[in-house]
């Protein structure tokens, strides 16, 4: 009997670590709502697409939260940065990227607009009853990707699952963590009359890609969006000057809905001028045919960096030494009066005020 129950032991431990080591293989080519059962279903969809992809010590534990060693953290600074955003793109894939990739980027740069450096994120979908396997597949693989190239881990989440048709295909939220190192203290609230506003690139591409991706208008072009992670260049900035006053991308409502949260905030004013604002031809184009004002189109990879002008200069030239900042330009200045208000300096030496977006020029831009 002992010898019976020590083999039958010894069957289950080997069958256990077999398990371990190589999870089940997904053999459903679309998600029904069984794999959000919490059974069988559930734990074959998550070994085969979200811990293959996103495998990491504090992820294989696989545990309901992820834990980590507080001093270790406090060794590289001394405040903890928390965010969290939902992603509803539409198309989910579209040129210079994809839901996934968008998902990754967009949290590692909110944590890195407050100087922080990101560490961890959360993801959690949801799914859409009948999703093609493959294309989940591929988003998670591009998550993958695009967490390595931020240097940060996926280490916890959630998967759901709803009736075909209450969802659109599908649905990703990530948080995020990470670090401010001691002494770097970046808010709306430090900035000051003087101040140079920076902008590290063209505008609008974003939007612009996303707009032609779907298809609806005759429009044919090369435009990709500029979806990218900007902590290694937040980090770059720091490293020259860490007194940075303030720092926000510009993604839904764009650049002047950021400058006027910014004015705002402050209770200043800001000039900018139309001339040094950088946005390609095709962008302009497009917002011609179609009534937009680039100035409010939707970024994901671009943000805007206020510094004391004694600094700017400095500050310029290190964004332009890193790929993400090579188009790096000042476009304004901050001013006492009128406080609140955001004022563009056009092209034909004229003033006119820039007002906080009213509405969605584009819905379901990221």
């Amino acid at each position: 009997m002992n010898s019976f129950s020590n083999s039958a032991q010894h069957f289950l431990f080997q069958k256990v670590e077999k398990l371990r080591r190589h999870p089940s293989k997904m053999r459903d080519t679309h998600i029904t709502l069984a794999h959000g059962s919490g059974g069988k279903a559930t734990r074959d969809l998550i070994d085969d697409i979200f811990v293959k992809n996103f495998d990491n010590p504090t992820l294989s534990q696989l545990e309901d939260q992820a834990s980590f060693d507080l001093a270790s953290l406090m060794q590289q600074g001394d405040r903890l940065a928390f965010t969290t955003d939902s992603y509803v793109v539409d198309p989910l894939f579209f040129p210079g990227g994809d839901i996934g990739e968008l998902a990754i980027n967009g949290t590692v740069n909110d944590l890195a607009m407050s100087g922080a450096k990101p560490l961890y994120l959360s993801c959690s979908v949801i799914l859409e009853e009948g999703l093609a396997v493959e294309t989940l597949r591929r988003v998670a693989e591009s998550m993958r990707t695009a967490a390595k190239k931020a240097g940060v881990q996926i280490v916890t989440g959630d998967t759901k699952v709803v009736h075909r048709g209450a969802a659109d295909k599908l649905f990703i939220n990530t948080s995020g963590i990470g670090v401010i190192p001691t002494g770097v203290n970046v808010s709306a609230h430090n900035i000051q009359p003087g101040d140079a506003v920076i902008i590290n690139g063209e505008l609008g591409n974003h939007g612009t890609a996303i707009l032609i991706a779907r298809g609806e208008l005759a429009l044919d072009s090369d435009i990709e969006s500029d979806c990218q992670p900007l902590n290694g260049l937040v980090e770059t900035i720091l490293n020259v000057c860490p007194d940075i006053h303030a720092m926000r991308d510009a993604t839904r409502g764009g650049l002047a809905t950021v400058l006027n949260e910014f004015a705002l905030s402050s209770g200043v004013g800001i000039r900018l001028d139309e001339q040094s604002i950088p946005v390609r031809e095709e962008v302009n184009g497009v917002c011609e045919i179609l009534g937009l004002d680039p100035l409010y189109l939707a970024n994901e990879g671009k943000f805007v960096v206020v510094v004391g002008r004694e600094n700017a200069e400095t500050v310029l030239s290190a964004m332009k030494s890193h790929p993400a900042g090579k188009d790096a330009c000042i476009i304004g200045e901050v001013i006492s009066s009128p406080p609140g208000v955001v004022l563009l300096k056009t092209v034909f030496g004229t003033e006119r005020i820039v007002d906080m977006l009213v509405g969605d020029q584009l819905p379901r831009i990221c």
